[in-house]
């Protein structure tokens, strides 16, 4: 199988599909990798380590599109990536298409192969290929939540640990997933104090054996949220419905109520944002207030720390890389449901439900698509 690698052109977005060693594994199982150009430069992975590892270079996307049979990317593609993929052309990336209903359209009219890293599933109900980012996401909300409460960025000028004799600054994580499992190790690592919000009792449980008595657990009401969500001086939103769009959790009127110059960071703006404030932004230009508050809602967070974004994704993308191209997506996906849990758009089709339901398309199950 020809593989092609393009330069990714979101906004500062620097991370790549496929690293070198990640290319010298699919030349090793008999496949051809083509890359562009400088794909890799900003993170010090350079064309000669690509050619190195058995790519050959080319210098723009158009060669990539045309040429490849499959692919491989890390942000969803844009609309002139969009329009340049084939019928039967297979796309393996972060689609997150519930909250975009143009690229949904572009996929569908393109006719191409559209898998999803963020709908792979594993054997204990993950989602691993979106655990790496939402690992670095994590992490990174509380060290952007921190810099946002300065007063240069509008904040309330707080540090977020306090010093003695003076308070801590309250962190309210608004879901207990991998999201908000990092985001409170950082925020109890910075000595701030930190309440954890969900609606599943045994993962609360879970959170509450693993960081013990300094971290607070909250089943979620909206009684719950509205109450620890205006009070709070840094929110982070880490609520996930796989594939889905996010459900608005957190009111315009609940920010409205918050205190000037506190914060929201949104990792979930990449399935529309968990609350109702929120649009996304860019590493460009991060930030914006609404009513005296902070909002963060920068789409593709792990850009930032893109070196480590790359190596921590194909650490986990890659086994499925190496056997969608050694068996074929079609054979690939039917040996393997949580592979096939991926598809997103298939031949025209949109192939995952939540997506169909969400963007009032109609649904064609993946395993009904793929023997159709």
């Amino acid at each position: 199988m020809l593989i092609g690698l393009p330069r990714e052109i979101k906004t500062h977005e620097y991370r790549v599909g496929l690293t070198p060693a990640s290319v010298r594994e699919l030349v090793h199982h008999g496949h051809d990798v083509i890359v562009q150009k400088d794909a890799g430069h900003a993170i010090g992975l350079d064309d000669d380590d690509y050619v190195a590892a058995g790519a050959r270079i080319a210098d723009t996307p158009e060669e990539i599109f045309a040429a490849a049979d499959m692919i491989v990317k890390v942000k969803e593609p844009q609309p002139a990536e969009c329009r340049m993929l084939r019928e039967g052309q297979v796309l393996f990336t972060y689609l997150h298409l519930a909250p975009d209903p143009e690229q949904t359209k572009l996929l569908v009219e393109s006719g191409c192969v559209a898998i999803a890293y963020e709908t792979v599933t594993d054997d204990r109900g993950g989602l691993p290929l979106l655990a790496p980012m939402s690992e670095v996401a994590g992490r990174m909300s509380i060290q952007a939540g921190a810099h946002c409460l300065e007063m240069e960025q509008g904040g309330r000028g707080m540090l977020l640990g306090g010093v003695p004799g003076v308070p801590a600054a309250d962190v309210v994580i608004v879901g207990g997933g991998v999201v908000g499992a990092n985001a409170a190790r950082m925020a109890m690592g910075l000595e701030a104090r930190v309440t954890v919000i969900d609606k599943s009792l045994r993962r609360l449980q879970e959170l509450d054996m693993q960081f013990g008595p300094t971290l607070n657990t909250i089943y979620a009401t909206v009684e719950a949220i509205e109450r620890h969500v205006t009070g709070a001086d840094l929110v982070v939103g880490a609520v996930l419905v796989p594939g889905a769009e996010a459900p608005k959790l957190i009111t315009a009127g609940m920010v409205a109520d918050m205190r000037r110059g506190s914060v929201i960071v949104d990792v979930a703006i990449d399935q529309g944002g968990c609350a109702e404030t929120s649009r996304p932004t860019t590493h460009a230009d991060p930030t914006y207030v609404v009513d005296g508050v902070v909002h963060y809602c920068v789409a593709n967070m792990p850009g930032a720390v893109a070196r480590t974004s790359t190596f921590a994704l194909n650490n986990a993308t890659l086994p499925f890389t190496v056997a969608l191209a050694d068996k074929g997506y079609k054979q690939a996906l039917q040996d393997d449901a949580h592979l096939c849990d991926g598809l997103n758009v298939h031949h025209g089709k949109v192939t995952y439900e939540a997506v169909a339901r969400d963007l009032d398309y109609a649904y064609q199950p993946a395993r009904e698509a793929l023997t159709g």
